[in-house]
């Protein structure tokens, strides 16, 4: 689906006049904080401040950044253990199929609201716009203390020790975005390349060794219909669905790639483009890797039952036969895992430093400045890493409330889409200008699907995640949701009516 629109139709030449957007004012004044599309090379300039970005990525990068960004199938084996209980293989496999296809209805939606507005900001500035005037990664470290113990058999396991790796890498990740924006580009094409290459050694493996060391192989029964309801609800058409969150947090940050749009030439064109890869790559290595290592589980139960800190381990040790090619296989899958973490610093960066300089968050005048030594968002990216420390404090104090913090992600993200995608619908998508990717007719229907996935899986992930529950395996996400939301509004009264200057897009 793409618009029939030439580039030239974009183009601001003599005859062509601007076409200005209702829900915002439209009177550019050099020296005020304000944003405006260049249409010719399709990138968002913010008039008053130069273009304070380097466009230091390209097509290629973009399209790595993305992959490294998503890395699906290190996420679902990361988590997989979820999966398991809500439906066995068949449920893991069914579900993340079934959770691909309605996000590409959301990577749609993204990718045309990417397409009119390449913006820093994302879904914050395109909620900004489509509503109109009026309303307007602690698994890795795991795999890492994993690894320590299969050559230690009288270690303790610690959360602290779990902490202690995920400070490491976390600063480490931190401190190469904040002043390596230059090597930024090629560490994305480096996390892609190990993310592809560990994808394919890995389903090699797996696929080989478990006929070679006596193990052997698991059924085709037991892959494709030994459904397992491990829950303790009575429908299973209920588990099946709670068992989406999983496969929605492989795949759900599709809008990353987004926030790299004020760092690559043509954006409006090339940001739709590297988000298509994210998408369908990650679909691809995904669903062969569940395919591939559920194949290689023979004896999957004794995963389960014995409730192990790290499932991904024990499935690759029982599929290698040895405690080397399990080690093996998760320096496969942590190597990426870095990139991505550094992916995940510059998108999440990018974000905040959108925010400040439109003087929506603490500090602003830090947060959203761009230091003109390192052209980057240095500020904004450490206080990232800040933030990330916290969370990472509160896995040591509590495990509760720290899988209330991560397990919120899946529903805190897509409720970010619907309020840009939901007024862009309800609004006629008349307020956004069509960039080169534009659905046209179908633009609505397409919408529409992804508002209701949005709307139903966020009610459905709040349940529960079994039955009978407690105080400690209770699914806090609508406490964490509702408790943000107060916040923000808290935080709108105290100083956003005040000091938020809200970007004024020209076209």
């Amino acid at each position: 689906m793409s618009n029939s629109h030439t580039n030239s139709d974009f183009e601001m030449g003599e005859e062509s006049k601007p076409v200005t957007i209702p829900a915002i004012e439209t009177e550019p004044q050099l020296g005020e904080h304000q944003a405006a599309v260049d249409f010719a090379e399709g990138t968002l300039v913010f008039m008053g401040h130069g273009e304070v970005m380097s466009r230091s990525f390209n097509l290629l990068s973009a399209c790595a950044t993305g992959i490294t960004t998503g890395n699906s199938w290190a996420v679902l084996g990361a988590g997989i253990i979820a999966s398991i209980y809500n439906g066995g293989p068949p449920g893991a496999i069914y579900e993340y199929t079934l959770v691909s296809i309605f996000y590409c209805f959301i990577a749609a939606s993204v990718a045309e609201l990417a397409s009119s507005i390449p913006s820093s900001g994302g879904v914050y500035h395109w909620a900004l716009v489509t509503a109109g005037p009026t309303y307007g990664r602690v698994c890795s470290c795991n795999i890492l203390v994993y690894c320590y113990s299969l050559y230690h058999e009288n270690y303790v396991y610690e959360r602290w020790h779990v902490f202690i790796s995920y400070l490491i890498m976390s600063w480490l990740c931190c401190f190469v975005v904040m002043f390596g924006q230059r090597i930024l580009p090629t560490l994305s094409r480096i996390g892609s390349f190990l993310i592809i290459t560990g994808f394919f050694i890995t389903i090699i493996v797996c696929a080989v060794l478990p006929g070679r060391t006596g193990n052997g192989y698991a059924s085709s029964k037991s892959v494709w219909a030994g459904w397992e309801n491990m829950t303790g609800y009575s429908s299973n058409g209920f588990v099946f669905l709670a068992g989406m969150l999983n496969g929605a947090f492989a795949v759900g940050a599709i809008d990353c790639v987004t926030h790299i749009a004020e760092e690559i030439p043509n954006a409006r064109v090339n940001i739709p483009k590297a988000l298509a890869c994210q998408v369908g790559m990650g679909f691809l290595t995904g669903f062969s890797y569940l395919i591939v290592i559920f194949y290689g589980t023979s004896d999957l139960g004794s995963i389960t039952s014995a409730d192990p800190f790290c499932p991904i381990g024990d499935i690759y040790l029982q599929a290698t036969g040895s405690r080397a090619g399990a080690v093996g296989l998760l320096m496969v899958l942590v190597l990426p895992i870095f990139c991505a973490t550094s992916g995940c610093y510059v998108t999440t960066g990018r974000t905040i430093y959108a925010l400040g300089r439109d003087g929506a968050t603490p500090f602003a005048s830090k947060i959203g400045s761009v230091s003109e030594r390192w052209k980057s968002p240095v500020w904004a990216t450490f206080a990232c890493g800040i933030f990330m420390t916290i969370v990472g404090a509160i896995y040591v104090g509590s495990l509760t409330a720290f899988d209330a913090f991560i397990d919120s992600f899946a529903v805190l993200s897509t409720l970010s889409y619907l309020l840009a995608i939901l007024p862009h619908m309800l609004t006629g998508r008349k307020n956004m200008k069509p960039g080169p990717f534009w659905m046209g007719r179908w633009g609505w229907a397409v919408n529409a699907i992804a508002c209701a996935y949005i709307v139903v899986s966020c009610i459905i992930y709040c349940f529960p995640y079994s039955l009978p529950t407690s105080a400690a395996s209770m699914n806090y996400t609508v406490v964490i949701t509702s408790g943000l939301a107060v916040l923000v509004g808290i935080w709108w009264l105290v100083h956003g009516k005040r000091h938020y200057e809200a970007p004024k897009i020209v076209f």
